[in-house]
């Protein structure tokens, strides 16, 4: 009776991530939100960032529409094909075709509440397709008003102004990451100013 060989264990290096002030890391291929009052000037970091093209989708109906020569400061409005959906379910939808076209470095949706877990289980399985298309991995971003809350997030980040007064410095919180702790980032213009802090469980 011959034995079957013992089962080997092989390491699985660390995925592709996008990394912001060189301490802020965004796996590539995968669905992150994003809230707080500075959520938009965080994700246009991000875009920065990734390099274009980029995808940009807000509803229609928004009342401060994201004005492009005002990107000017984080990213080329050039590089940022800009989506403006009719329906609320449209905007899902669309963040769902775009990751999965991998065409993309990153794509943008700013959402009017969390969604649920199956429409964020639905957007990471575009995101994998997506990376398969041969991209690398299209970083998939969802801006959510107030804490947010979407489940099935990889990471959930919150960034806030650091102080009335004080521009171009804000307060980055990571609340959620499937593989790293709550952490705050104290941050400027274009570094991190401060010491982190790491919240204890």
């Amino acid at each position: 009776m011959s034995l079957a060989p013992p089962l080997r264990r092989v390491p699985h290096g660390a995925p592709p991530a996008l990394t912001l002030w060189d301490e802020v890391p965004l796996t590539l291929g995968r669905v992150h939100e994003i809230c707080g009052r500075a959520r938009r000037t965080l994700a246009l970091r991000a875009l920065a960032a990734a390099g274009a093209p980029a995808i940009w989708i807000a509803p229609a109906w928004g009342r401060d529409p994201l004005h492009p020569p005002g990107m000017a400061e984080w990213c080329d409005p050039g590089g940022v094909v800009f989506i403006a959906a009719r329906r609320p379910e449209d905007l899902l939808w669309a963040m769902e075709e775009s990751l999965r076209a991998g065409v993309a470095s990153a794509v943008v949706a700013e959402l009017p509440e969390p969604p649920p877990l199956t429409p964020v289980r639905r957007l990471h399985l575009a995101a994998e397709a997506g990376a398969a298309a041969g991209r690398g991995g299209p970083l998939g971003l969802i801006l959510t008003p107030g804490a947010g809350g979407a489940q099935g997030v990889e990471t959930r980040l919150r960034m806030e102004p650091a102080h009335i007064g004080s521009a171009g410095r804000w307060r980055l919180e990571r609340l959620r990451a499937r593989m790293a702790p709550p952490r705050t980032w104290h941050l400027g213009p274009s570094a991190i100013e401060g010491p982190a802090e790491v919240a204890m469980a």
